[in-house]
């Protein structure tokens, strides 16, 4: 069935679903209460208003935006090389490389965050409209005519066509999503929908109108390509990839689940339920802490309340749901045996990477593509190439969760205590090490786990 302008095409619908479910705890406890069942459900014979109440009071362990802040900053730690031999009118452009003031340094950290978390995404380099009046790339200069770069997230793509030639898969067809601001009275605005059609050589605005979507403007460019680079963390097609936390990300929504459960559990075993037998519906009984309760002949009065156990074991399983997360974020930078070449054989770095290492190396690729889209805009030639920081590799799961443990301490997600007796178990400190009297401790004499840590 043919698809309209607006409308995404099967890779990108199969995509959609773990997007929802990174999209809601992105957005934390509001839109995790928002999405109400669909990642709470209500439990079989619990009442609307008990459901509403647990729904209400339900907060999110950030596990996942932790984790997201932790790995998509390691790279950009340190600041992005651009080589020297990248043209001069390209590096003119690179400390605001969206033409809005945003360093190139800055914007690649953006869209770098956008394919660790989503796996998807991608960067136009467009370039000012001339209208014709720019003969030479001269001319564009005197106009303040220039390529920019525009970050698209994964909602914002809607399809594309690819074709096999000599050059190898050449995207023929590339549909994106937009909304812009345009006056509305003297003092209001008011937000437009529009889908941006790109060929090569042409392109296209599509507005909804009375009749449905049409064309609204539509032009021509200098180059023979789209100049759009797909950002895929982990690539199943040409436009189609899988988010690299998406393990994580679930979960993340499995302990939203037990703490909620854990919640109503404290919740009963704190609050004690009086009952009484023998009492009629029409006996008048006060209870008060400072007066004698007279009770009627043969009736009884006592406490229901939950057992401790069922807490403990809950708070247990929540540590333990929580150090499985600890594990699945770390393992992203664990180094991996990968392929070995003749010349890679030698060099144990080259050979092992982890997960995280190949993700930074895919996107200075794509960056590198965007650099030479740039250069043909201003008929520049070769574009040259950046680098990004990648010597944060693990040899371990070990190490590489003992990182992350300190990173999560730093982020607030965690306690120092609870940071240290991580620290204990993975025998980065000694088993004899009393936590209590460390933390006391370190808090007179040296910085917080807040301004220490590893890189």
């Amino acid at each position: 069935m043919a698809i309209q302008v607006n409308e995404v095409d099967a890779p990108i619908a199969r995509m959609q679903a773990d997007w929802a479910v990174i999209d809601a705890l992105l957005g934390g406890t509001p839109a995790m209460r928002a999405a109400k069942k669909k990642y709470l459900p209500q439990q079989p014979r619990e009442s609307n208003e008990d459901y509403d109440y647990r729904l209400s009071t339900s907060t999110l362990f950030p596990a996942l935006e932790r984790t997201l802040a932790v790995m998509s900053g390691k790279p950009f730690s340190k600041q992005i090389t651009v080589a020297e031999t990248v043209p001069s009118q390209v590096q003119e452009l690179l400390s605001s490389i969206d033409d809005k003031g945003a360093s190139l340094h800055a914007f690649a950290f953006r869209a770098f965050r956008e394919m660790v978390s989503h796996g998807f995404g991608g960067i136009l380099v467009d370039h000012t409209k001339t209208d014709g009046q720019a003969k030479t790339v001269a001319d564009a200069k005197r106009m303040g005519a220039r390529p920019y770069w525009v970050h698209y997230k994964h909602g914002q793509i809607l399809g594309a066509r690819f074709q096999q030639g000599a050059a190898g898969l050449q995207m023929t067809l590339l549909r994106l999503l937009e909304t812009i601001e345009q006056e509305d009275g003297e003092y209001g605005s008011t937000m437009v929908e529009q889908v941006r059609v790109l060929r090569p050589g042409a392109w296209e605005i599509h507005r909804k109108g009375k009749d449905g979507w049409e064309v609204h403007e539509s032009g021509t460019t200098t180059l023979d390509r789209i100049p759009f680079v797909f950002l895929l963390a982990n690539p199943i097609g040409p436009m189609e990839s899988r988010p690299p936390l998406k393990d994580l990300a679930y979960l993340n929504v499995k302990h939203w689940q037990q703490q909620s459960d854990q919640d109503t559990s404290i919740r009963y075993a704190t609050k004690p339920l009086v009952y009484a037998t023998g009492i009629n519906s029409g006996d008048n009984i006060t209870l008060s802490s400072d007066s004698i309760l007279k009770l009627p002949p043969n009736a009884t009065l006592d406490v229901a309340q939950g057992r401790a156990e069922a807490v403990t074991v809950g708070r247990n399983e929540l540590e333990a749901l929580e150090q499985q997360m600890i594990q699945t974020g770390a393992e992203l930078l664990v180094a991996t045996p990968g392929q070995r070449s003749a010349t890679e054989a030698s060099n144990d770095a080259e050979a092992n990477k982890a997960s995280l290492q190949s993700l930074v190396e895919d996107f200075e690729d794509a960056v590198d593509q965007c650099l030479q889209f740039t250069a043909d805009w201003l008929k520049a030639g070769e574009a040259g190439s950046v680098a990004l920081f990648k010597d944060f590799g693990a040899a371990t799961l070990s190490d590489a969760s003992a990182q992350l443990v300190i990173a999560m301490a730093q982020a607030g997600l965690i306690t120092k205590e609870t940071a240290l007796k991580e620290q204990q178990r993975r025998g980065v400190l000694s088993p004899d090490l009393d936590v209590e009297t460390e933390v006391a401790l370190a808090s007179e004499s040296a910085p917080s786990l807040g301004k220490t840590g590893v890189e």
